[in-house]
């Protein structure tokens, strides 16, 4: 655990506080921040997220269909829940629902992915299979139905405020206007190519690696910026956000994991997955858009510090459910 909190955790708020303290003293401010997001948006974390994808293959995918079947469904559901629950219990307009689920309802895999359960469970196959699967779940599926629930909200309320033209809106549009961002058409390419059984060749590799190495580092720093420039909330909504991040989803994939009698090892690692600190590419879109920026921020800056003390937890908690249930038998 000490090395994950140096080597993985620290770095996160070191580099978060360098955009704090460069925001404050003016060296960089809000405008500046949403155009390093845009930077990012649209050239870095697509091209990670399109690397991370296509080193995957169709074997993968197919060795533990249950492993696969049930982090889709459960991650996705809890992404749904922190929508609803967001939209339905706090008022939120529908873009400012899918920006909290962009934020609460995903972990940040490709970051911390590695960086995480390495250190824990070793460099095994096992391991890059776990981070993967959450990864196509998270970039090729969360972010395009986040972007569509976004879009759509965005596209009912100018319809309202321009007191509607009497045409029935197309449902599929807002859709489409997801697909057209490089950051959800990318890693719905890198899937298409792995179904297809295409090798990535890794002479390519480094062609992506310059671009893709600015994801992390400038998101992070451009969180850090947007902190400075708005009041932090740490109110119920930002506390709400941590408490289904870190409580509510990796609770729900260790109770879906021991009913279907996961493989131990797997839902160890697919429980620390889900508890992981929400999703950077969720603040990304959040200053893009212009969309509960503060409140975003602040739950991940929350939910950041507050994963020090509950990824030992969800590791205890699931190795005393595998000792019930005898899922090691």
């Amino acid at each position: 655990m000490e090395h994950i909190i140096l080597y993985a955790i620290v770095p996160i708020l070191v580099v978060m506080l360098l955009g704090y303290y460069s925001g404050k003293t003016g060296a960089f401010s809000g405008a500046d921040a949403r155009v390093l997001n845009k930077v990012v948006l649209n050239y870095a974390l697509p091209a990670a997220l399109f690397i991370s994808i296509i080193k995957a293959n169709r074997q993968m995918l197919s060795v533990d269909l249950k492993l696969t079947i049930i982090s889709v469904v459960v991650l996705m559901a809890c992404f749904m829940l922190v929508y609803f629950v967001f939209r339905y219990m706090y008022k939120d307009t529908a873009a400012e629902s899918a920006v909290s689920a962009l934020i609460s309802g995903s972990p940040t895999i490709g970051f911390l992915g590695f960086a995480v359960l390495q250190p824990i469970f070793g460099d095994s196959a096992s391991v890059g299979l776990v981070i993967a699967i959450v990864a196509i779940e998270v970039n090729a599926i969360g972010i395009p139905v986040g972007l569509a629930l976004l879009n759509a909200g965005n596209a009912a309320l100018a319809a309202k405020e321009n007191g509607g033209d009497g045409k029935k809106p197309n449902p599929w549009m807002p859709v489409l206007n997801a697909i057209k961002e490089p950051v959800a058409w990318a890693p719905i390419l890198a899937v298409i190519l792995v179904l297809c059984g295409l090798k990535w060749p890794e002479y390519l590799d480094p062609s992506f690696d310059l671009i893709k190495g600015a994801n992390a580092s400038v998101a992070v720093f451009a969180a850090g910026i947007t902190l400075s420039s708005v009041k932090i909330r740490i109110n119920g909504q930002a506390v709400m956000g941590s408490f289904l991040k870190l409580i509510v989803m990796p609770l729900a994939i260790l109770v879906v994991g021991v009913l279907f009698k996961m493989n131990p090892e797997n839902l160890k690692m697919l429980v620390v997955c889900a508890a992981l600190p929400p999703a950077f590419s969720g603040i990304i879109i959040a200053s893009r858009y212009n969309c509960y920026v503060a409140t975003g921020t602040s739950s991940l800056a929350l939910s950041t510090i507050l994963f020090m003390g509950f990824c030992p937890l969800w590791l205890w908690i699931t190795d005393l459910c595998i000792g019930w249930f005898h899922l090691a038998a």
